[in-house]
């Protein structure tokens, strides 16, 4: 019986690399491709994320593990369809997740025409999430499931996936845990087994994000103003949104963000583009002599201000409703998909290795309402929302 045939994303990393190594002791084809997203150096911080040196570690695991090794160069691709998208969201004023549109559009889009060139069953990645395909009314249907490791659990990042995507893809070591991984990397002897875990931006690595961004975006000069905790600003009834039916009216208008003005504020400083900043942030305003550290709790790209507020617990900081409009509600499984009307208890998610939270999904013509038990910190717009039934995520969508 022939083998079936898997090419694994080798990105140079421990993860990828053991993966490699599990698939080939489970009897597969496996064949090593090793992508290039980036080469600008604009704004990587030094030494971070060098693919060059990437692409040798990810040949030398490949000649240690006794596959071939290809490489292909995908950074057309993922300058339009991830660093592009970037640039427009923060434009906006939004903040985007570049990671959760690279596995979309590069890994399992583009990488695997590539791997499917390569003549592939399957495509496979280091990611920590596991998969498990059933049977739903005569009809194969592909469960993205949580990382066995709770500390590296990744399916957030894999939020976007399709099920003609998740038919082809592969973790192989979603049911491992990362220290694990570590042993078997070692005992192996790879030279990335004590490899540091790649952080910042899918691809780039750790930049400095003005610099970065300053690519496209013009640095311009504007005001910081800092707002009160006890500002009428912060006064929203939360309980409206509580129950299983709220009114259309109740949850439109407390999924809104909060509506900053100067007039709420003083002015404390300046900055060097509203569009640098994200909520939440408390590094780069170089703003001192406050009794607790100041947060950026908004931001106005259009009449270019930022406000600011003191201490982590700002009210400003913490909402308890989100929307994501109609036409960015995706859904992962699509025999799950909710009506208009239809209310279900679920666990939500809003960042990577936030630990899932309990609320009420609501959906409405406008969109899906995520109503959290909890107020939340740090919504922002641009970032995306995902929805869980236990430990398999169904749905995710941009918040508005």
């Amino acid at each position: 019986m022939q083998k079936k045939k898997v090419v694994i994303g080798l990105s140079g990393g421990v993860d990828s690399s053991v993966a490699a190594y599990v698939l080939k002791e489970q009897g597969y084809e496996v064949i090593g491709l090793f992508m290039k997203n980036w080469h600008d150096t604009t704004g990587v911080l030094k030494a971070d994320c060098p693919w060059l040196d990437d692409k040798f570690d990810a040949q030398a695991v490949a000649m240690k593990l006794g596959i071939p090794f290809h490489m292909v160069d995908l950074s057309d691709h993922y300058r339009k369809r991830v660093v592009d998208y970037m640039f427009a969201e923060y434009e906006k004023g939004r903040t985007p997740n570049p990671d959760v549109l690279c596995n979309r559009e590069i890994k399992f889009d583009v990488f695997l025409d590539k791997a499917l060139e390569l003549g592939a069953d399957y495509v496979a990645t280091g990611h920590y999430c596991r998969k498990e395909t059933i049977m739903v009314d005569g009809k194969e249907v592909h469960r993205l499931l949580a990382g066995s490791d709770d500390n590296k659990d990744q399916s957030y990042f894999l939020c976007q996936l399709s099920q003609k995507q998740l038919s082809k893809a592969m973790f192989p070591i979603g049911d491992i845990i990362k220290p694990e991984v570590r042993r078997i990397a070692n005992e192996l002897k790879l030279v990335t087994a004590h490899k540091k875990d790649s952080q910042g931006i899918c691809f780039v690595g750790k930049v400095d994000l003005p610099v970065f961004l300053q690519q496209k975006l013009e640095p311009k000069q504007g005001r910081v103003f800092n707002i009160d905790a006890h500002s009428e600003l912060f006064v929203r009834d939360w309980s409206k949104a509580d129950g299983d039916n709220p009114t259309d009216e109740d949850l439109m208008e407390l999924s809104q963000p909060y509506a900053f003005h100067p007039k709420y504020g003083k002015k404390i400083g300046e900055h060097n583009g509203a569009h640098f900043y994200t909520i939440g942030q408390r590094k780069g305003l170089n703003i001192g002599g406050f009794a607790e550290p100041l947060f950026i709790i908004g931001t106005n790209v259009d009449f270019n201000q930022v406000y600011t507020g003191m201490g982590k617990q700002h009210p400003g900081l913490f909402r308890k409703v989100l929307r994501v409009n109609a036409d960015e509600i995706h859904w992962v499984r699509e025999d799950l998909k909710m009506k208009v009307g239809e209310t279900r208890r679920l666990k939500l998610r809003i960042r990577y290795r936030q630990p899932l939270q309990t609320g009420v999904l609501h959906r409405r013509e406008a969109g899906m309402f995520l109503v959290f038990d909890q107020p939340q910190r740090g919504i922002t717009a641009g970032q995306f929302a995902s929805w869980y039934d236990e430990d398999e995520l169904i749905g995710s969508g941009v918040i508005s």
